[in-house]
């Protein structure tokens, strides 16, 4: 089982998940204008590496210098849009320089957080009260990204696929091909216009045509769709330390080098981005290892072996297995940084594999389980919970990558936040745009789906690496009342009646296997028949109710029962949605 889950091609999806977290990805740029962005690019690049099972070295490499590496590949490059994933100013009077150093320390702090498990934010501007790291530190570490050839803020008034350089067309055969002539076009009609005398009618004539060709053109060059991505330039800016972290104050100037209180880098490594990701990568670096098996562990028990994987410092958490940690760590670098190995080592573990159920003298000794004395138990993540009630519907479209899509929204939340002419509208998909996966769901930064921060999904204005879990009415409420839920639900009910056989013990049965994956015991049969009686009796009292509820979602059914039967099943494939066994991870 746990080699076919590993070999499926969404096992990339899985994992590309808590890295978007990390990466602080989104569909929009963030600040008041919060303009859209094209970043999907690399959001699928993550997903086949995972797939790929790419070592995480290269991982890292080609995320923090692909541009770096000789001759680059576009994947490569591609990749490097990790660190363009940060939030961009397009407000009129900003100052393009203040922004600029605010990209860079979003970068250093990025950086620090996800490889090496440091709180860097803290040497911003003064010496680390608690970590061996200086504010001489922090700049060296910035000196390392102040050298992309970006600028301090967006162009508002550009297309969002030219507004934020560097940036690289992706590979579109069909409108390439259409650009292409139209240039073509374009050149012989310039060409024309230069033989042409300026004082004839034909002049004037062929002026008009090239500005119209000019404009069909650049609309076409605009069709196709782009990436962001890192791009050195060609002499390095000068770096200094900002006093108190204050853009326009400079103190001693310094150049790119890695913390003095960490291995230094080997010789001949660059001191540029790519000698950065080598210094991360080499074995001799004692934290890169161990921040991100401490994840990988966090990822399916719930919680870190280090329960802040934000903070490896004194002020962080004491591993609960310092020794396990160790371990895994050596044996990351040994198996070639290999994640699928280290996710299969994991799972298949004597530890994992406990049952989750709570004994008397754990219970005691061991609260928290945090020495683990019984299995991980911990509601799943907003996206596994979405997706799950998809998945039990039979709605769910498996389609790998593309374009992010909008699924359902609350009606008027876009108007009452977002500014700008056009912006200010949620414009829904139709058709399988609202069945994805959760994970490609359009993530604007002003106005994340409700539902996704409702199950504690970050806001993605800045790396995150562990998630707050909560346990609030609010969540009951969109479980039995969001669009999505309800719609599941019908779809789910149509499932148990279509699927389930001729009687209602088998059909009940069936949406408990669709969704829990095991038969009801007697107890919850019984439970579950007194509540679709229930429902049955309300909606021959009431059958406009029983049609009202079947109108929520808009996918059509086919083939399905009478309404007063799917209204009162729909009913309770919402309660089975609902169990606290089915939104939690046992």
């Amino acid at each position: 089982v746990v080699d076919r889950l590993l070999s499926s091609p969404h096992y990339g999806e899985r994992m590309a998940v808590d890295w978007l977290d990390a990466a602080r990805y989104a569909d929009s740029n963030g600040y008041q204008v919060d303009r859209d962005r094209e970043m999907h690019a690399w959001r699928d690049w993550v997903i086949r590496a995972f797939n790929e099972n790419k070592p995480f070295d290269e991982f890292t490499i080609e995320q923090l210098a692909g541009d770096l590496l000789p001759q680059p590949t576009l994947e490569q490059r591609i990749a490097t849009g990790f660190h363009r994933n940060h939030m961009m100013n397009e407000e009129g009077g900003v100052i393009p320089e203040e922004f600029l150093a605010e990209y860079c320390a979003d970068r250093v702090e990025t950086t620090a957080t996800v490889w090496l498990g440091q709180t860097f934010i803290c040497s911003r501007c003064h010496d680390h009260k608690f970590d061996p790291f200086s504010q001489r530190d922090y700049y060296s570490m910035y000196a390392f990204f102040h050298n992309v050839t970006e600028q301090g803020k967006g162009n508002y008034g550009a297309s969002i696929r030219r507004n934020n350089p560097p940036m690289i067309q992706l590979p579109s055969p069909e409108l390439e091909a259409k650009r292409d002539a139209l240039r073509k076009q374009l050149a012989a009609l310039q060409d024309k216009l230069k033989a042409a005398k300026k004082e004839s009618p034909e002049h004037e004539k062929l002026t008009k045509q090239v500005a119209a060709m000019k404009k069909r053109a650049d609309q076409a060059d605009l069709a196709i769709p782009t990436a962001l991505v890192m791009e050195e330039m060609a002499k390095p800016r000068p770096t200094y330390i900002l006093i108190r972290g204050a853009y326009n104050k400079r103190g001693e100037p310094v150049t790119a080098a890695t913390p003095a209180s960490l291995p230094p880098m080997r010789k001949g490594l660059p001191k540029n981005r790519l000698g950065l990701a080598r210094w991360l990568m080499d074995p001799t670096n004692p934290l890169p290892s161990r921040v991100t098996v401490n994840r990988l562990w966090q990822s399916i028990f719930g919680r870190g072996i280090v329960s802040t994987p934000e903070d490896f410092g004194v002020q962080g958490e004491f591993p609960s297995h310092p020794a396990l940690l160790d371990w895994l760590a050596v044996e990351f670098i040994d198996s070639g940084w290999n994640v699928k190995a280290m996710m299969r080592l994991m799972v298949t573990s004597a530890t994992y594999r406990q049952s989750s159920r709570m004994s008397a003298t754990p219970a005691q000794l061991d609260p928290d389980n945090r020495l683990l004395a019984r299995g991980p138990r911990y509601r799943l993540q907003a996206e596994f919970l979405r997706d799950q009630a998809l998945s039990a519907s039979g709605l769910l479209v498996r389609k790998i990558g593309g374009p992010s899509v909008r699924p359902y929204h609350p009606p008027g939340l876009y108007e009452q936040v977002v500014a700008g002419k056009g912006a200010n509208t949620y414009k829904q998909d139709k058709g399988a745009g609202l069945y994805r996966r959760t994970l490609y769901s359009y993530w604007k930064r002003s106005v994340p789906n409700p539902a996704m921060l409702a199950f504690d999904a970050p806001f993605r204005e800045t790396c995150t690496v562990r998630r707050s879990r909560t346990n609030t009415p609010m969540q009951a409420l969109n479980l039995m009342n969001d669009p999505t839920y309800v719609e599941a639900a019908e779809f789910l009910a149509r499932r148990m009646i279509l699927e389930g056989g001729a009687t209602v013990d088998s059909r009940l049965t069936r949406g408990f296997q669709l969704t829990l994956a095991r038969p009801p015991s007697e107890p919850e049969l019984t439970l579950l028949r007194a509540g679709l009686q229930r429902a049955l009796t309300d909606f021959k009292a009431d059958p406009a109710a029983a049609t009202k509820l079947l109108q929520t979602g808009d996918t059509p059914m086919h083939n399905a029962p009478g309404a007063i039967e799917l209204a009162a099943y729909a009913m309770t494939a919402s309660a089975i949605l609902n169990l606290d066994e089915t939104v939690t991870r046992e």
